[in-house]
This record gives C-alpha cells, sequence and structure tokens, in this order.
C-alpha cells in the first residue's frame, strides 16, 4: 500500500480521495500539531481507495489523537 499526504483545498473532507497526494511507500513528515497528516491505502489511479474500515480508522485517530497504522496525525 502506498502513503498519501493529507493536501485539502478549502475545507477539506478527510474522506475525499482528491484531498490527497501521492507521496509513495515511506510515510512523510508531516508539520503542525494534531491534525491528518496522511493515510496509507491501495491505490485507485494515483488517489486513495478509501474503505469504511480506513474511514472509521481516521476518525477514531483524530477523536482519541493517536496516530495509527495507516492513519498518521502531525505532531
Amino acid at each position: 500500500m502506498s502513503w498519501y499526504q493529507y493536501t485539502p483545498f478549502g475545507f477539506g473532507d478527510v474522506c475525499n480521495p482528491n484531498n490527497y497526494t501521492l507521496v509513495g511507500n515511506i510515510p512523510p513528515s508531516c508539520l503542525g500539531f494534531d491534525k491528518l497528516c496522511a493515510i496509507q491505502a491501495l491505490d485507485a489511479g494515483g488517489v486513495p481507495f478509501i474503505t469504511p474500515w480506513l474511514q472509521c480508522e481516521i476518525a477514531n485517530a483524530l477523536s482519541n489523537h493517536f496516530s495509527s497504522t495507516n492513519v498518521l496525525l502531525k505532531f
């Protein structure tokens, strides 16, 4: 699976695959605090394939303020 950096435009829905940029097999380093940095997902034509399980993982990481296997938060 590949890593995709969260690069929102405007409001930035975290479940919208178009708000992510493919960065490769190594997770990016992000500056900031307690915000979504990147997700690891299967590729769907250059954008991440965001499954319902990954949506839950993103929501849990953001609400618990902890990164997980497929969700990297900024710290």
